[in-house]
């Protein structure tokens, strides 16, 4: 990552924002050259944030729309798969023997990130492994295209990325890096646990103390920044993720969640014919979900640390391969 003591080394000198607005269709001269949103954006930042106007102007002046971005975001939507379809896609035997690698490599790393923010190793590993594919996969896109092109070209959503772009904007500056170096996904998520921009600068962390944080190409910032957002959204150290269950009965899918959101307690899903293969409080919320798996419909209760993955992924599915991914590292672990 390209440290920079601010952008004035690659940047026009700095102007003022005293008749700004009225030099910015002029200043652009890229792909954003005369757009009014861009003009308008511009005028925010320099306003609301202190920045200086032809700085931001030499940024998007470089910025490029990519037709490739707009065609992903909007490609139809794939049929969604089933349970038994998606899981083989992240739990396989590469990915648990990378896992097993990455964990030791960055054991100690690990081990203190446990500590601290009571998230157990094997789940950090197994978001990054998710995720990237422990950094293999981080992205090839300009972070600045990506939400520049969705911030700017893209209706349905513009108001998002464009909060995105300027939480983008508000990082590089803090972190003195170059906004035209880092590279992320199409839509703008970046470095090993594919952070938001927003995410980043609410969760983040300078995990190794070297005063940036680095999570495109520093495992450590990157498996401290994990922990440090599973904290921040409610995971209980010690407790359990999911249980299994038994259904019987008529009344069974009453009892499935829509959504993510707990909404019934297990008590109230005893009546409806579920029962826990653990211990559970009458009174615990759960997420009710049913999976079809190679050997049939499977009933499971997502618990508060279930409910915690989601917060990364609104997906039971998403969370269910995180979860059985780290449990395959614990014993692949245990095995090498």
């Amino acid at each position: 990552m390209q440290v920079m003591r601010g952008w004035a080394t690659r940047c026009a000198p700095l102007v003022g924002l005293m008749g700004l607005l009225g030099s910015v269709q002029e200043a652009l001269a890229g792909e954003y050259e005369g757009s009014p949103q861009v003009a308008e954006f511009v005028g925010e930042m320099t306003r609301d944030y202190g920045f200086a106007g032809e700085q931001l102007m030499a940024v998007f002046r470089e910025a490029q729309r990519k037709q490739a971005i707009l065609d992903a975001i909007s490609r139809p939507a794939e049929r969604v798969k089933q349970w038994k379809e998606y899981r083989p896609m992240f739990i396989t035997d590469a990915r648990i023997a990378r896992g097993v690698d990455f964990w030791r490599q960055h054991e100690a790393t690990l081990a203190r990130a446990e500590q601290e923010y009571g998230v157990p190793a094997q789940v950090i590993v197994s978001i990054i492994g998710v995720e990237t594919f422990f950094g293999r996969n981080t992205g090839n896109y300009r972070v600045i295209d990506a939400l520049s092109t969705l911030g700017f070209d893209y209706p349905p959503r513009a108001e998002f990325f464009r909060k995105e772009l300027r939480e983008f904007l508000l990082l590089a500056r803090e972190e003195q890096v170059d906004p035209l170096t880092l590279k992320g996904s199409y839509a703008g998520a970046m470095g090993l646990p594919q952070f938001m921009p927003s995410s980043f600068r609410a969760y983040a962390v300078d995990f190794d103390g070297d005063g940036h944080i680095n999570i495109w190409n520093n495992p450590d910032d990157a498996i401290g920044s994990v922990a440090s957002y599973f904290k921040r959204h409610g995971w209980v150290a010690g407790e359990p993720v999911v249980s299994r269950a038994d259904v019987r009965g008529e009344q069974v899918d009453e009892g499935l969640t829509t959504g993510i959101e707990p909404t019934k307690t297990v008590g109230e899903l005893r009546v409806l014919g579920w029962s826990s293969h653990d211990a559970l409080r009458d009174d615990m919320p759960v997420t009710a979900f049913r999976l079809e798996g190679d050997n049939g419909p499977e009933y499971w209760m997502g618990l508060k640390n279930f409910y915690a993955i989601t917060r990364y992924n609104r997906s039971v599915m998403y969370a269910m391969a995180v979860h059985q991914l780290s449990e395959q590292l614990v014993q692949a672990r245990g095995v090498k």
